[in-house]
């Protein structure tokens, strides 16, 4: 489950332009139909993201991918999809929204196949990334045709639609990867959770062609390519040895890679801000960075995110391979972490107005303190029952719920509102680049602890036991640092 993927919320401002629709906003009938394939959209995007956990296991005996492998599998779609969303907006906001959107959808269903013939893990890796940058442009462009070209009344009950299909992604994702990996259909196995995409997205396409209206901002925008590009390839040089690391030996050429990675970072600030300074519209505008609020927001984001994606991987190879379970038993370990999501996570909204940092510091409390009960269920190698491993999940979800749904609004409260829009379009970027940090560090912690004696319950069992006292720590510190947010999601925004 990724950031986006795992509760119920009305979406933060998408880093897009003012609105300017070219057509009258979507009435009707007409605007039930758009409406319908735009959330299809998002769905099979969010759904991409928890079913892939799922399938881990199955995808690494097939292909023979070894562990780093099954990080980038990952790692590269969320990278890629973090790297395309401001620039997708930007896209969609000069040539028109409809039509980048259709674009990014067939990208997404050609790479999607592309997925379920891949013949090796290197090959599947490399179609992943190519998934997740359609994604990055497609899915700004659902909230951009959403907020220009429906009519008042429909955005709002278009924009708790989109809060709802996130809630039943989260749920769906785990189960229906299980359902379709053990069901083997015409033994295509774990191959299916991809094809499963081409049906949606060619019923979303036919559609989306006669009935979204086309919409683009009134001023056209310069892109920061330099920026965007700076940023994504000094991550993936950070990336590179915190997962390959264990592979290469650790060589000291894996150190300087990560050093390199940190400099380009360096080097992508210093440009963001002679970019702003020359009135141009950077990636990341330095303006945001003096606000303390918004700083904290960003720490908070990675570490709450990168704890969440990182989760799911090396739980599901610890109940498939460590307590052998198959993948449809997999996915109803995790059910009631999504049912539990979905329960809290409408109060939370509901309270946010009220007690938005509160909530949002009990949710990551209760998160650590979910981690903490699984590692005490798997630190002495026995195999848990389902209640027990059940209930811990529960406790994780009643905790995502409360933090998850409402974080970015809270952090966005801080923010001036001319800033809004590209505050959203960072913290969005800011989530999926955590979600692939805490793939490859927490990733690495596990494999790294796996040993080559004893039985699969005590092999995994002490590798996930390992993992869990660094999502406690990435949990508590996410709480601290939520401290410095605002009360509220009604601060009042000079």
């Amino acid at each position: 489950m990724s950031t986006d993927t795992t509760s119920s919320s009305v979406p933060s401002p998408p880093p897009s332009g003012p609105d300017h629709g070219h057509e009258p906003p979507a009435v009707g009938r007409r605007a039930s139909v758009a409406l319908v394939v735009v959330l299809f959209a998002s769905f099979m995007d969010l759904l991409d993201v928890t079913i892939v956990t799922v399938a881990a296991p199955d995808i690494a005996r097939e292909l023979h991918a070894g562990q780093a492998q099954l990080q980038w599998m990952l790692a590269a779609y969320t990278l890629a999809l973090g790297a395309g969303l401001i620039t997708g907006g930007r896209v969609g906001d000069d040539y028109g929204r409809r039509k980048v959107f259709l674009v990014s959808l067939a990208c997404f269903a050609v790479a999607s196949a592309a997925c379920a013939l891949a013949p090796s893990a290197g090959a599947l890796i490399a179609v992943r990334a190519v998934q997740g940058l359609a994604g990055g442009f497609m899915v700004p462009q659902v909230f951009g045709i959403i907020r220009s070209s429906f009519g008042p009344a429909t955005t709002a009950r278009a924009f708790g639609a989109y809060g709802a299909v996130q809630g039943l992604a989260s749920v769906a994702g785990p189960l229906l990867g299980g359902l379709l990996i053990d069901a083997d259909l015409w033994g295509l196995g774990w191959r299916t959770i991809f094809w499963i995409n081409i049906p949606i997205a060619l019923v979303a396409l036919v559609l989306g062609v006669r009935v979204l209206p086309e919409s683009t901002a009134p001023r056209r925008a310069r892109l920061d390519v330099t920026g965007a590009l700076l940023c994504a390839v000094a991550v993936l040089l950070v990336l590179l040895p915190l997962v390959q690391g264990r592979d290469w030996g650790w060589p000291w050429w894996g150190w300087a890679l990560l050093a390199a990675g940190l400099a380009l970072l360096a080097v992508f600030f210093a440009h963001e801000r002679s970019l702003a300074a020359r009135g141009g519209q950077p990636v990341l505008d330095p303006a945001l960075m003096s606000v303390r609020s918004f700083t904290a927001g960003l720490a908070a984001s990675v570490l709450f995110f990168g704890a969440l994606a990182s989760f799911f991987l090396v739980l599901s190879i610890y109940l498939q391979d460590g307590t052998g379970r198959s993948a449809w038993g997999a996915g109803l370990v995790i059910l009631p972490y999504a049912l539990g999501s979905t329960i809290t996570s409408g109060a939370g909204v509901a309270l946010a107005a009220r007690a938005g940092r509160a909530l949002l510091v009990t949710g990551s409390l209760v998160l650590a303190a979910s981690q903490l009960l699984l590692w005490f269920l798997v630190r002495d190698g026995s195999v848990p029952g389902y209640w027990p491993l059940a209930t811990a999940m529960l406790l994780g979800g009643f905790g995502l719920g409360l933090g998850a749904p409402i974080l970015v609004n809270v952090i966005l409260a801080g923010v001036p509102a001319h800033h809004s829009g590209a505050a959203g379009g960072v913290l969005s970027t800011v989530n999926q680049i955590g979600g692939a940090v805490g793939v490859a560090a927490l990733g690495t912690v596990f494999f790294n602890a796996l040993t080559s004696t004893g039985t699969p319950a005590t092999v995994f069992g002490h590798a996930l036991a390992q993992v869990m006292p660094w999502q406690v720590g990435a949990y508590l510190l996410a709480a601290v640092a939520m401290l410095a947010l605002p009360r509220t999601t009604t601060a009042p925004r000079p």
